[in-house]
């Protein structure tokens, strides 16, 4: 009996070690009096961060999405278009306090790793991790039946480019790279070889 209540307690122990965080993002708000070609006029690649800064969890919701949030709730449809409608592209949050993947469909964030992986994401840019938030835009080829670098890279880019009209209407900088050490970041996140690391955007200001 008590060898029995010993694996019990154990088992129960391993899965509240194993339990991912799970953080409820606020609805965004829609109400942005920014139209469309004011962002278009707007948009520009900033490479030079101040150091320090936060990113709102309200300005933090309307980036994500628009990167690949829900924009049709009563048929799971998004904010980008993706090939076949795949919905391939997964986006990660990655900050000092670690790193996040979005789930679109119920508006949350799912902590992946506590660990601060800024540095391997600006590569040789060095300059660029004291931005204090970088979204990371990574393919799951596994959404299409044979795989498909080419539609999962198109995909990559319709969300880039949504984040960076949105960093455009919200007063932010960024810069859309490709540019981060690629091995490095997939092993902290334990991504598998049909994840393809597409594209990165420091944040600040």
């Amino acid at each position: 009996m008590k060898k029995y209540l010993l694996s019990f307690i154990l088992a129960v122990i391993t899965v509240n070690m194993n339990a991912q965080e799970v953080k409820k993002l606020p609805q965004p708000d829609m109400q942005l009096n920014v139209t469309l070609t004011e962002a278009l006029q707007k948009r520009k690649s900033d490479r030079e961060f101040k150091e320090g800064g936060t990113i709102s969890d309200q300005q933090l919701s309307l980036l994500l999405w628009a990167a690949c949030g829900v924009n049709r709730a009563d048929r799971k449809l998004l904010t980008i278009p993706t090939a076949i409608n795949a919905q391939d592209i997964q986006v990660y949050v990655c900050c000092q306090e670690g790193v996040s993947l979005y789930q679109p469909y119920d508006n949350t964030l799912l902590k992946i790793t506590g660990k601060d992986i800024r540095e391997q994401l600006a590569g040789r840019q060095q300059n660029m991790k004291v931005a204090p938030l970088f979204l990371l835009i990574v393919s799951n080829q596994e959404k299409f039946r044979n795989g498909s670098e080419t539609y999962g890279a198109m995909d990559a880019g319709y969300s880039s480019q949504n984040i960076c009209l949105m960093c455009a209407a919200l007063g932010l900088k960024t810069v859309p790279r490709a540019m981060m050490d690629k091995e490095g970041v997939a092993k902290v996140l334990g991504l598998n070889d049909k994840q393809i690391l597409e594209l990165n955007h420091p944040i600040g200001y």
